[in-house]
């Protein structure tokens, strides 16, 4: 039978995809991307915001559309499901079967009696709506891990060294999806990343909910320093990226190890969320205003051409005019290189949830395009500062008319960060530079992307 895949949410979810891929892979059926194609479509939902919940369930809809069509079975995993999978099975009777993410232990158990139309596999674990009673949720094994199906193309692929979270941020609903963290053991985690340089793969970008925690739950203290260094020691492997860093979890020897590192790219993805202490605190965070000014400042002293970047929410509950203002100012103050935002999101059974001095959407929605407005310059600025410097690129793509090739920096996550759009002036019709890296001199920005010209050999 053929089958169809939609991953919606983060590459945390993306991984789980790859490796539902590589069970129907390994179990003989054919992966198709067309889905006219499919008798069997498998859905990956996220649940994290309303915004992800909205764009899930009208994915869902959408897809099953398709069984009026050739589609048999319409499969729907992942965080929506492990949140609300008993209303799903109200709302959505298209759907044959829903798969829980605390049931991947025996993910093909289930598509296996769904394909014999027998019962589903019932789950027997029991999950408290208390975060702190919730057991871990099972992580593949190593042999789903090393049999999984990238689906990121040649160039990279995401490595996931832990599941879940144990943050518990009031305003997060994480910890009631995926369970508290739980690391991989590193020997795995650098066995398949040698299997992955042997597919062909120059970068590597380590994911988990909060990469500075690998480690801690298994050998006691965080290891992510030590990964990365064993990580580049991977001849094929030439670039390596860590995302998702809470900023107390940014030790002294993490600095230093980004820092003497040829293949470790100069980037930290530090979500701070916000600045004020006050609602810190009412968001459970870590860290104050005061410490995240001197982890900037340490990193930036440490290594001068980082590039730093952050999400912010907005509109969380009892933020006052004051305290945005504060926030305003900071983001003016500190010019992160990349910057994000969301609209605070009132998640069910989390503690932010109850609060009082809940915001209003319209409020919220003005917050959220003040700082977007301010990054918007400050980006303008910090792309000005590229013209005329040579950067290496990794060229990935081109334009449908060849007129320019299309690459990723150093310092650009994909499909998050911008990109480079190199003129292709000699017109070449072959694919000489397609998935190799060139050095490019800058010649025009946007507010986001570059453009330049290949350096002369």
């Amino acid at each position: 039978m053929k089958v169809g895949f939609v991953s919606l949410g983060c590459s945390k979810n993306l991984i789980d995809t790859e490796i539902a891929i590589g069970h129907f892979k390994e179990n003989k059926f054919e992966i198709v991307n067309n889905k006219e194609e499919a008798e069997i479509i498998v859905i990956n939902t996220c649940g994290f915001i309303d915004e992800a919940k909205e764009e899930a369930i009208n994915t869902i809809l959408e897809m099953a559309q398709y069984k009026m069509q050739k589609c048999k079975y319409l499969i729907v995993m992942g965080c929506l499901v492990q949140r609300y999978k008993e209303e799903l099975e109200k709302l959505l009777p298209e759907v044959d079967l829903f798969i829980k993410l605390e049931d991947y232990d025996k993910f093909w158990e289930i598509i296996e009696d769904l394909l014999k139309r027998n019962i589903v596999v019932k789950t027997k674990r029991k999950l408290s709506s208390k975060i702190s009673e919730m057991e871990p949720l099972p992580l593949p094994s190593y042999e789903e891990f090393m049999q999984r199906v990238i689906t990121t193309g040649k160039n990279y692929a995401y490595l996931k060294i832990g599941e879940g979270c144990s943050n518990r941020c009031t305003y997060c609903a994480i910890p009631y999806i995926r369970g508290p963290f739980v690391s991989r053991k590193m020997e795995e985690i650098i066995k398949e990343a040698e299997m992955l340089a042997e597919k062909g793969i120059k970068e590597l970008i380590i994911v988990a909910q909060d990469t500075t925690k690998y480690g801690l739950d298994i050998y006691g203290k965080p290891k992510l320093a030590e990964l990365l260094e064993r990580l580049s020691k991977i001849e094929k492997i030439e670039w390596i990226r860590f995302l998702y860093t809470y900023p107390e979890g940014i030790e002294d020897e993490l600095i230093e190890t980004v820092a003497k590192s040829k293949k470790i790219a100069k980037y930290f993805d530090i979500p701070i969320q916000h600045i004020q202490n006050d609602i810190l605190k009412r968001m459970n965070r870590k860290t104050s205003k005061e410490q995240i000014i001197n982890l900037i400042q340490k990193i930036r002293t440490k290594i001068p051409e980082v590039t730093l970047r952050t999400s912010l929410i907005v509109g969380f509950p009892g933020e006052t005019k004051e305290n945005f203002e504060e926030l305003q100012e900071f983001v003016k103050t500190v010019k992160f290189d990349k910057l994000g935002v969301f609209k605070y999101s009132k998640e069910e059974k989390t503690p932010a949830a109850k609060l009082p001095n809940q915001i209003h959407g319209n409020t919220k929605k003005a917050r959220f395009n003040k700082i977007m407005q301010i990054q918007k310059e400050i980006s303008k600025q910090k792309q000005e500062e590229k013209k005329g410097k040579i950067f290496k690129v990794l060229v990935e793509e081109k334009t449908f008319d060849n007129r320019y090739l299309i690459g990723r920096t150093m310092q650009d996550v994909p499909e998050i960060d911008g990109v480079v759009y190199i003129k292709n002036n000699q017109n070449l019709k072959n694919e000489k530079y397609l998935n190799t890296f060139v050095n490019c001199k800058i010649t025009e920005v946007t507010e986001y992307d570059l453009i330049g010209e290949i350096c002369k050999e």
